[in-house]
């Protein structure tokens, strides 16, 4: 989706690359892994991108939402904005949704970490209400990929977790329910008038994709992580 606009720089890591088990292409310092790896891979993976400038954050699973006018560390949060050219939005996942959002009027994006706490909390119509009351941002001109997540297929939750959602997001499973948190996150997107051919939603999963994704749910405490990066070019 984001191909079509050559302003805009994307990727999205996966644990393909070098790098040896259990983390293969880790790209968290909070794992476990060596931090002389990591940030050697995480150069490797900006410097693909064309990317020198990185904001990221600290994530809480909670709905705060920061603004970043430089690179570096920007707190405690669940998603970032920004308007700044050639700065980096840094998101780290390995089973919970990412969302990454374009104004192409406005030349503002944005990227979310929505796991089922975020999710529940309203994470991704928080950060669509501040960029549309602050920033002027128009949910018509908003391009929207959310990333590769574990599917309702496979991610069991308590039915204390399925409680907090409409019944339409999960399915009984024995004495567990299968949830869709990246379902209901599509919907939220869509519920602010964001037109479909807009979205690009993702159907990779990453419980299932063993050798594509790191996933904490399939692999544990020595799962990896991907990172999603979302910027604006500096020659727009």
């Amino acid at each position: 989706m984001f191909n079509q606009y050559p302003e805009i720089i994307f990727g999205f890591s996966t644990k393909a690359g070098y790098g040896e088990a259990p983390y293969f292409f880790n790209l968290s310092l909070s794992v476990g892994d060596a931090p002389e790896k990591v940030k050697e891979r995480r150069n490797n993976f900006f410097k693909t991108l064309g990317i020198n400038n990185i904001v990221y954050q600290k994530q809480v699973h909670g709905s705060n939402i920061r603004y970043a006018g430089k690179p570096g560390y920007a707190g405690e949060s669940d998603a970032i904005i920004t308007d700044v050219p050639g700065l980096g939005i840094m998101i780290s996942a390995a089973d919970c949704t990412s969302v990454y959002i374009y104004d192409y009027s406005k030349k503002m994006i944005a990227g979310i970490h929505a796991g089922w706490r975020s999710t529940r909390a309203g994470i991704v119509e928080k950060t669509i209400t501040e960029l549309v009351d602050i920033y002027k941002c128009s949910p018509g001109n908003m391009i929207i990929y959310i990333g590769p997540s574990i599917s309702r297929e496979v991610y069991e939750v308590g039915g204390e977790v399925a409680a907090l959602f409409n019944e339409k997001y999960f399915t009984p499973s024995g004495s567990k329910f299968l949830l869709d948190v990246s379902g209901k996150n599509y919907d939220a997107v869509r519920s602010f008038g964001v037109p479909e051919e807009n979205i690009q939603y993702s159907g990779l999963c990453t419980f299932k994709s063993n050798n594509l994704l790191h996933s904490y749910r399939r692999d544990g405490p020595e799962s990896g992580r991907s990172v999603g990066i979302i910027a604006m070019s500096e020659n727009r």
